[in-house]
């Protein structure tokens, strides 16, 4: 579409704003414009029905005009404008249809690197070692000097996994020592010693994919796991905070040393099992889990179990890496001893992969590959957007924006008590916990319906994920529309109940539900009034 008619379209949805940003190859619009009664809105509606006829598409939540995408704002089919601070799962570092990025492909040579795909561990092109030389001077974790790409943070973490078992047993082996011919034997049957009895420690509320291995590490919701077989590996709390920090400090403090104290307990258990623990994966931010933090103080303790116990540390930066919380990389936040082991990355990277020491780097070939091993193609959008963060100061411009997020939610703990709390996050990736699972489904649907797009995590957690060029006048969009959906549920509770909005059709549903269960009196009495 012309660029004069998808403007013509995106001003007829809502009025432009007269401060044009310069990271859209559009206008952004001044704020959010709902123009359909429901979203999905009908056009969504019909689109999720057909393609509901070729796949599955529960998971649809409504259909999206991309042409029309700008900046932080996201326009679907029915016409509705909406601010974005999910960012396609935290994916899009530069929001949509960014200039720099819009442009990578309008040139023959780009055209043709993303065209000619190449099986890159056989026959990479002859730019690829100096693509990959670059990124590495310009955003690899400190002394982490090897990297391995990949298509996406699954595949990035069980490969990384693969690395840690291997560079285990090559030491336990003896670094020049060879494959004996019962383990290349009993590698084909699966069994010990080819196939060793190793196990990789991870925490309570862990994601770090849905492939099996990634799969088996992962400990944040059942549907994720339910009917996959899986592996017997230890899995530790992760430290569960109270806040406001400040006001828990001791008991906090206290919690890191039950949760490290388990993880020693859990590493010598499994050794006595015969189930050596190789490695231990940990996200900096337990995102898909629920927001979860924990202290510097913990992670510097992790390691050092770790190194006392020589197995490697891998910090899964999937959804953390890329500028989000501040820093390039969360984990630079805990001013550790050493640098991690290994790093993976994915999501706002636009590929997979991870970066490590030489020593984690295979000695014989093809024991991580696979046809594609990462896309070129990526890597030209990875360098502009690392240009753009650089040039833009956008690491800078994420630590003022999530302030006055962050700043706000506080904010709303004071006002509204009894809905929402524990406001957490660094940079602009923040959450906020409502009181119940019920009551966050209805603030993200009514943010919805204001404009916001936002997601849940957790049992009762609201993430937010914008995008690095999110700016302070769109967070104070966003906390404009939460402070009116959190004063409307206020004034719609009884008594300070947890029922909220008589004429919502969802509550009248969900108290339909509840009748038979209830042993509460006020909530049945106050259900049974919905229904009437």
């Amino acid at each position: 579409m012309h660029v004069a008619v998808m403007l013509q379209k995106l001003r007829a949805a809502t009025k432009a704003s007269k401060f044009v940003k310069y990271f859209t190859t559009l206008p952004e619009p001044k704020e959010p414009t709902i123009r359909s009664a429901t979203i999905p809105g009908p056009k969504s509606l019909e689109l999720k029905k057909k393609l509901g006829c070729v796949q599955m598409a529960g998971t649809v939540e409504f259909f999206v005009d991309y042409e029309c995408a700008t900046g932080n704002y996201l326009c679907d089919v029915d016409g509705n404008v909406m601010l974005d601070t999910f960012m396609q799962i935290g994916s899009m570092p530069l929001g949509y249809n960014h200039p720099r990025l819009v442009g990578v492909f309008n040139n023959a040579k780009s055209v043709k690197t993303l065209v000619n795909r190449p099986a890159l561990g056989y026959f990479p092109g002859k730019d690829w070692a100096t693509k990959l030389e670059n990124i590495l001077k310009e955003i690899a974790p400190k002394s982490l000097d090897n990297i391995t790409t990949m298509m996406c943070g699954s595949c990035a973490n069980e490969n990384a996994y693969k690395n840690i078992f291997i560079t285990y047993m090559r030491k336990k082996r003896g670094e020049d020592a060879c494959f004996t011919d019962e383990e290349i034997e009993t590698a084909m049957r699966n069994c010990p010693p080819g196939a060793p009895n190793l196990s990789l420690l991870s925490f309570k509320g862990a994601f770090h994919g849905r492939t099996l291995a990634a799969l088996a590490s992962s400990r944040s919701k059942y549907i994720h796991k339910i009917d996959i077989p899986s592996l017997d590996w230890p899995v530790a709390p992760f430290p569960n905070y109270k806040y406001p920090l400040e006001e828990y400090e001791r008991c906090n403090k206290e919690e890191d040393k039950t949760c490290l104290a388990q993880v020693e307990e859990l590493i010598e258990a499994y050794c006595k099992k015969e189930k050596h623990v190789a490695g231990i994966v940990v996200e900096p931010i337990q995102g898909e889990g629920g927001d979860n933090h924990a202290s510097p103080e913990f992670f510097q303790q992790l390691q050092c179990i770790c190194k006392k116990n020589d197995i490697s540390l891998l910090f899964d930066e999937v959804q953390t890496g890329g500028g989000c919380t501040g820093k390039f990389w969360c984990h630079e936040h805990f001013d550790l001893p050493s640098p991690p082991d290994v790093v993976t990355f994915s999501k706002k990277l636009q590929l997979g992969g991870f970066f490590h020491t030489s020593d984690f780097r295979p000695r014989e070939p093809q024991r991580i590959f696979n046809t594609w091993m990462g896309d070129p193609a990526r890597i030209l959008l990875l360098e502009q957007i690392v240009t753009v963060i650089k040039e833009d100061k956008l690491l800078q411009q994420v630590e003022k924006s999530g302030k006055v997020l962050k700043t706000g939610f506080l904010q709303f703990e004071k006002e509204f008590p009894h809905l929402v709390n524990s406001a957490r996050g660094r940079g602009t990736f923040l959450a906020i916990t409502a009181e119940t699972p019920e009551l966050r489904d209805t603030i993200i649907g009514n943010l919805r319906k204001l404009g916001i797009i936002t997601s849940g995590c957790g049992k009762q957690s609201i993430r937010f994920r914008p995008a690095l060029i999110f700016q302070e006048t769109h967070a104070n969009i966003v906390l404009d529309r939460l402070r009116k959906v959190l004063s409307e549920i206020k004034n719609a509770t009884v008594g300070g109940g947890v029922v909220l909005f008589l004429c919502s059709l969802e509550l009248r549903e969900h108290a339909s539900r509840r009748l038979s269960s209830s042993s509460n009196s006020e909530w049945t009495c106050f259900e049974r009034l919905i229904l009437m």
